[in-house]
C-alpha cells in the first residue's frame, strides 16, 4: 500500500518505521537500549541524592561541629552563604587528617578500585570491562568520598557520581548479561547521568558520555542513551534538591565588547598552562605517593594533615570549593581578597587536591579543576582592574573571566570542550559565556596538546581493545 505525501512522491508506508529505526541506531538507541538508560538514569539520580546527602551530613558533623568551620555554599546548594571564620584552628588539619584516614582504612580494606578520582576508574571500565564493577565498589566509594570531602580534603563530587553510577550500570549488564558493545554504552550512560545529576546539567552531562572516553574521537554510539539516562537523573535529583542551577541565575552575566576578546585569549593563553600544571602536580603525587614504603592507607591521612593547614591560609581549599567561586564572581568578592592571596588559590587548590585524591584519597577532581579555572580567571581580572589603563576594557565584573577560564582549563585537560561548555552555561543559566569560552578554549587545548587529566582515555575508537568474554560468576577483578 503506497500513501503520497504532500510533495507528490510514493512512500511506504512500512519503509517509515525501518527508516526511523536506522536513524536511531546510528546513535546507539533502540526501544531495550533507551528504556535501560532511562532505568540507569532513574537510579544515578537516586544515587547523586544519596551521595548528597551523606555528604552534607560528613560535612556537618565533621568539618563544621568538629574542626568549627562552615565553608561558603553556591546560590544553587545553600543560597550563597560567606564561609565562616575558624573558630577552632588547631583542630582543622587533624580534621582533614582524620577523614583521609578513614577513607584510606575504607578503601584500601575493602576496595581499592575506589581510590582516586572515580572517573577514571569509570573510563577504564568501558573500555576493558564493563561488566565488571564490583558492587562494593558503589558503597565505599559513597562513603570514602563523603568522608574525604566532608572531612575538607579538597575534591569534587562528580567523580564519585559518576563511579557510583557507572557501577549502578555495570551491575545491571552484568544481570541483563548485555553483550559487551550494548555493555559499553550502558556503563557510559550511567557516568553521564551520574555527572548530569549533581551538576543539574542535564545536556552537558550527556556529551560527557560521547566526549570524555577519547582524546581524539566520540563515543557516537552512547549518545541517545546518555540524553536519557541524563534527563532522567535531573528530573530525579531536581524532583528532591530543586532545579536552581548551581551558581545560581546568572544570565545578566556578559562580555562588553569585542575588546575583551583579547583578554580572553591571554586567559586561554594561562588556562592551558594552568592545566598542564594540574595534570602533572596530580601524577607526580601520585606516583609518589605510591612508591612510598609504608601502609597504602597512611598517605591520605598524612596528606590531610597537609591540606588542613594549607587551608587555614587560602580561601577554597577544603571541600569543594565551589562556595569561593560563588563569591569570586561578584566584584566585592574578588577585591576583597588580596590580589596576593587570589593568585594563590589556583595553585593551592592544585596542591591540595593533588595531596587529598593523589595520595590516594577518594573524591572527584573535575569540580576542583573548575574551581582552579575560576580563581584563574577572577584573579587575572582584578590584576587588570588595578591598573588603571586596563580596568575600563574588562568590565565592571570578574563573573565572565571566570567562567570563561573554568571553561578553558578543564576542558582542555579534559579533552571534553563541548561538554565542559554546555556544562558551565547549565549552572549558570548563561548561553552568554559560549563565545568567550571557546576562544580561551581552543587556545588552552593547544597548549595542552596530548596531556589530560584522565590517563584511561583512549586517542580513538579504533584502539578499543578487545572485549572481555562474559562468564558465569562474579566477575575477574585486578
Amino acid at each position: 500500500m503506497a500513501l503520497r505525501d504532500t510533495s507528490g512522491s510514493d512512500l511506504d508506508v512500512a519503509v517509515r518505521p525501518a527508516t526511523w529505526r536506522r536513524h536511531v541506531h546510528r546513535y546507539g538507541g533502540d526501544a531495550r537500549s533507551l528504556g535501560l538508560a532511562g532505568l540507569v538514569g532513574v537510579a544515578a539520580g537516586a544515587g547523586a541524592l544519596v551521595f548528597m546527602w551523606a555528604l552534607e551530613t560528613c560535612t556537618r558533623l565533621l568539618l563544621v561541629d568538629l574542626g568549627g568551620y562552615t565553608p561558603a555554599t553556591t546560590i544553587g546548594e545553600g543560597g550563597g552563604t560567606l564561609a565562616s571564620t575558624f573558630s577552632r584552628p588547631w583542630a582543622i588539619p587533624l580534621v582533614v587528617g582524620l577523614g583521609g584516614l578513614i577513607s584510606g582504612l575504607l578503601v584500601f580494606g575493602f576496595a581499592p578500585e575506589a581510590e582516586g578520582h572515580g572517573t577514571d576508574a569509570a573510563i577504564h571500565a568501558i573500555h576493558h570491562e564493563p561488566t565488571g564493577i564490583r558492587p562494593r565498589v558503589v558503597l565505599v566509594k559513597l562513603i570514602a568520598s563523603a568522608i574525604t570531602i566532608g572531612s575538607g580534603g579538597s575534591g569534587g563530587r562528580e567523580g564519585p557520581t559518576a563511579q557510583i553510577s557507572a557501577g549502578t550500570a555495570s551491575t545491571i549488564a552484568r544481570r541483563l548479561r548485555l553483550p559487551h558493545a550494548q555493555a559499553r554504552v550502558l556503563v557510559a550512560a550511567g557516568m553521564a547521568a551520574g555527572i548530569a545529576a549533581i551538576f543539574r546539567a542535564p545536556l552537558g552531562g550527556a556529551m560527557l558520555g560521547v566526549e570524555l572516553l577519547y582524546l581524539e574521537d566520540l563515543e557516537a554510539d552512547a549518545l541517545l542513551p546518555s540524553l536519557v539516562a541524563s534527563v532522567m537523573a535531573y528530573v530525579v535529583y531536581g524532583a528532591v534538591d530543586g532545579i536552581t542551577p548551581v551558581f545560581g541565575d546568572q544570565a545578566q552575566i556578559t562580555f562588553t565588547g569585542a575588546g575583551q576578546f583579547v583578554w580572553f585569549a591571554v586567559l586561554g593563553v594561562a588556562a592551558g598552562l594552568l592545566a598542564r600544571a594540574y595534570a602533572g602536580s596530580f601524577y607526580a603525587v601520585m606516583t609518589a605517593t605510591q612508591r612510598l614504603r609504608m601502609p597504602r592507607w597512611l598517605p591520605p591521612a598524612l596528606a590531610g594533615l597537609v591540606v588542613g593547614g594549607l587551608g587555614l591560609l587560602v580561601p577554597g581549599v577544603l571541600g569543594t570549593g565551589y562556595g569561593t567561586v560563588q563569591q569570586l564572581m561578584t566584584p566585592q568578592g574578588a577585591l576583597a581578597l588580596p590580589l596576593l592571596v587570589l593568585v594563590a588559590i589556583p595553585f593551592a587548590k592544585i596542591l591540595a587536591t593533588s595531596l587529598s585524591i593523589g595520595s590516594g584519597g577518594s573524591g572527584g577532581i573535575f569540580g576542583p579543576g573548575m574551581v582552579i579555572g575560576a580563581a584563574l580567571g577572577a584573579a587575572f581580572w582584578s590584576a587588570l582592574h588595578a591598573i588603571p589603563d586596563f580596568a575600563g576594557s574588562i568590565g565592571p565584573s570578574p563573573a565572565i573571566f571566570a567562567l570563561v577560564g573554568m571553561v578553558a582549563v578543564f576542558g582542555s585537560i579534559a579533552h571534553a570542550p563541548i561538554a565542559m561548555t554546555l556544562m558551565v552555561a547549565e549552572m549558570t543559566d548563561n548561553i552568554a559565556v559560549v563565545p568567550p569560552a571557546m576562544l580561551a578554549l581552543v587556545i588552552a587545548a593547544v597548549i595542552v596538546g596530548r596531556s589530560t587529566i584522565y590517563r584511561s582515555q583512549l586517542d580513538a575508537r579504533d584502539e578499543l581493545p578487545d572485549p572481555v568474554p562474559l562468564v558465569d560468576g562474579p566477575p575477574h577483578i585486578h
